[in-house]
């Protein structure tokens, strides 16, 4: 890819995995990821961690339609997402004619609601499916965050170059020292986790929680998150989880891979119970279609569930598995591996 700046390689690349057969929806990574890094006004609407539903329109809405490289690896030039109908401005609530209205003889109940015409926000449409209810219904949870990826998009887009790659473990990060605030780095990233402060008039994103992967403590989505479905560590490191689970099991994969980024967040697909008849009789068919999967994931997705579905089986007969065993997470602990402060922090 000529088009990409030599700069952006790094010795050693920080990465995760998410498995989202675990995925509770709860959002305790948005929240842990929201009250440590956004709390000001000149980023309530930014979500650098989020926890979409798919099927659907995600966060901001239609985020999978814009931005990354072409097949030449050039920069395609994106969209900046609507305020209002991508990220959704923040609304009130009619809280006092709530109350006000509560316990008054012959008073019409006011039910509380929004008190302007919202279009759209955060976990928007989260739990709406899609198939036919109820023997063919599905949907899973997806979370998203910058994807620290090989090749940012992001970054070539600048022409301030204030976005760089840390060289120590491939972290991309913004100098908003050097950022004047033009947004090509917003239109330019295709998962669209590059957001505008629109106080100080910069870009922000996720530091991949920085000042706790120099203490050997994990990110703040992963330590907090009750599921046990993230796995941080190095790509390069074969004992380590990423490894693992991305280049000797294969069963964890880039979201969109044809956007030409080499994302370093990777995704445990998710499996999927079968889909009924009209007597209520499992088909063998999964509910959640393959080629949905495949739009998202890539053609690897079929030999990735494969892989899940037999080293299942195998533990289901009380045959070992390495992959079971890892995906379970009995010793979080093991769920982390960032160097010699590892054995320093305790996770328990």
């Amino acid at each position: 890819m000529s088009n990409i700046r030599e700069s952006q390689s790094a010795p050693r690349q920080l990465a995760m995995v998410l498995d989202l057969n675990k995925c509770l929806g709860c959002q305790t990574c948005t929240v842990a990821c929201k009250k440590l890094w956004n709390k000001d006004s000149g980023s309530d609407y930014a979500y650098w961690n989020s926890v979409e539903t798919l099927p659907g329109r995600g966060y901001p809405a239609e985020w999978q339609e814009t931005g990354g490289r072409d097949s030449e690896g050039a920069v395609k030039r994106g969209e900046i997402p609507d305020i209002d109908t991508a990220y959704g401005r923040a609304w009130n609530f009619n809280h006092k004619k709530t109350f006000d209205s509560a316990g008054k003889p012959g008073a019409q109940k006011e039910w509380l609601r929004p008190d302007s015409n919202p279009k759209w926000g955060a976990n928007w449409d989260e739990d709406r499916g899609a198939g036919e209810y109820p023997g063919n219904n599905h949907y899973f949870y997806l979370p998203r965050l910058c994807n620290h990826c090989t090749h940012p998009a992001c970054l070539d887009a600048c022409p301030r170059k204030s976005i760089y790659k840390r060289e120590e473990d491939g972290i991309v990060l913004v100098d908003q020292d050097r950022c004047h605030g033009y947004r090509f780095c917003v239109e330019a990233c295709p998962y669209k986790k590059v957001y505008f402060d629109y106080e100080r008039q910069v870009a922000n994103k996720c530091i991949f929680c920085l000042p706790r992967i120099e203490e050997g403590v994990p990110m703040a989505c992963a330590r907090q998150c009750p599921g046990r479905l993230r796995f941080v560590g190095y790509r390069d490191d074969p004992e380590g989880p990423i490894w693992k689970l991305v280049d000797k099991w294969k069963v964890a994969l880039p979201l969109h891979p044809e956007y030409g980024l080499a994302p370093n967040v990777f995704y445990v697909p998710p499996m999927s119970p079968p889909q009924l008849d009209a007597r209520g009789r499992p088909t063998g068919e999964p509910r959640i279609p393959l080629t949905y999967l495949e739009s998202l994931f890539g053609d690897s997705v079929g030999g990735a569930l494969e892989t899940l579905v037999a080293e299942r089986e195998k533990r289901k007969q009380g045959r070992p598995s390495e992959l079971m065993d890892l995906l379970i997470a009995y010793d979080w602990n093991q769920s982390f591996a960032l160097g010699p402060k590892d054995a320093e922090v305790s996770l328990e």
